[in-house]
């Protein structure tokens, strides 16, 4: 047994969390700070969001709204919630049954934590956002990864998406499925899973009485004429869907951390047992700012998706020249490429080494999947930035190809 206060504190995490001390954006953050690197490693816009929302925000705080607001979140912003989602997906929406939290990543913990225990399986597609895992293993539940796997031509080019396997899917489910985590658009991949890839997945949840769970965050981040389409909306679904969203990245205001979830009273219900004890409340001047940046004209909402598309474009182009196999994006903030034709057989190695050889930072998809194997060739870069950032490092990536 280990001695001394080393050996104390190896005891102090419990082993189910040791895999999750740190996280590779704080990891990747920290190198390009450290290097002068450009930071398409992280998803973070690098320009603030609408002026309008800005105002409401900082008005809040000088008249006074800083203290503790309702446990739900304020009538104004559960309201818009629901308007939201009747304006742009004809759903009917309760605002009692909306939630407000700190960001979709407490959403997503919260609905897992009420939901889940030991003995208990999640259902989600892997590569997958980080903290999943990490939520599933707080909550002493199992995890059950499939695969989203990068679809490739016969010339060996990427073709448009990854893609699962409907036999992984239904061999994922068993009789302790208690939760599928769904995320559309899918970070990393920039996947966004179609109708009837959704309707799969929702018969399949009908079938073995499990409650979906989506993470729609990116949900306005959709290109190429593209459509989301939310699980709530396919027949039957809504009655055993939890939907979750935040103000985040649809606003370019991602350190506000505001988010919400909403489904049948039972659910929010269970979900709010277990958020109350996580952070209670938060974001009091700003919840009133989002309510009415909800509110924005249809104007705004396309004109997002239509310069993300086009930073995609710029970002995509130059890791083609530069080399990379490059897949195509139909979503989020995000890109990913395969390092092979670059002569690397290991994202991860070529991600550390990126800052200090030719300064950008970029993260490995190995990282958001329970079989590293599966993404091994991997990396993601983030073009939520300014354009003549992204020219830069398009222009530095280039140095790799000579």
């Amino acid at each position: 047994m280990a001695r001394g206060p080393a050996g104390y504190r190896a005891r102090m995490l419990v082993e189910r969390m040791r895999p999750f001390t740190s996280t590779i954006f704080a990891e990747m953050s920290a190198l390009a700070v450290r290097t002068g690197a450009i930071n398409l490693g992280q998803g973070f816009p690098d320009t603030d969001g609408p002026p309008s929302l800005l105002a409401d925000a900082a008005a809040n705080i000088q008249s006074g709204v800083n203290q503790y607001p309702p446990g739900p979140g304020i009538p104004e912003l559960r309201a818009a919630v629901a308007e939201h989602q009747r304006r742009f997906y004809g759903l009917d929406v309760d605002p009692d049954a909306v939630l407000v939290t700190t960001g979709a990543t407490e959403a997503i913990a919260a609905a897992v934590l009420a939901l889940c225990g030991p003995g208990d399986e999640v259902v989600t597609f892997q590569p997958y956002y980080d903290s999943y895992a990490a939520t599933i293993a707080l909550s002493g539940a199992t995890l059950r990864p499939v695969p989203l796997r990068p679809q490739y031509g016969s010339d060996g080019q990427a073709a448009p998406d990854f893609a699962f396997d409907p036999d992984e899917l239904r061999a994922a489910f068993s009789p302790r499925t208690r939760v599928v985590l769904v995320n559309t658009p899918h970070n990393p991949t920039g996947t966004v899973l179609d109708r009837e890839q959704l309707t799969l997945i929702g018969e399949l949840a009908a079938e073995y009485d499990a409650v979906v769970v989506t993470d729609e965050v990116y949900e306005h981040m959709v290109f190429d004429s593209g459509r989301h389409v939310p699980m709530a909306t396919l027949p039957g679904m809504a009655e055993r869907t939890l939907t979750i969203s935040s103000a985040g990245k649809t606003f370019s205001v991602t350190g506000w951390k505001v988010g919400w979830v909403h489904g049948p009273g039972e659910l929010v219900s269970a979900v709010r047992a277990a958020k109350q004890f996580l952070t209670y409340v938060s974001g009091a001047p700003f919840q009133p700012a989002i309510a009415a940046a909800l509110g924005l004209p249809d104007t705004f909402y396309s004109g997002l998706a239509e310069e993300l598309q086009g930073k995609r474009d710029l970002l995509s182009d130059g890791l083609r020249a530069a080399g990379f196999t490059v897949f195509r994006s139909a979503g989020t903030y995000f890109v990913v490429t395969d390092v092979t034709p670059l002569g690397f057989g290991d994202g991860a190695e070529l991600c550390w080494s990126l800052p200090e050889r030719i300064g950008v930072a970029a993260v490995p998809v190995s990282v958001f999947c329970s079989d590293p194997d599966l993404g091994r060739t991997l990396v993601r870069f983030a073009f939520c930035k300014r354009a003549e950032v992204l020219t830069e490092a398009v222009s530095r990536l280039g140095a790799l190809r000579g």
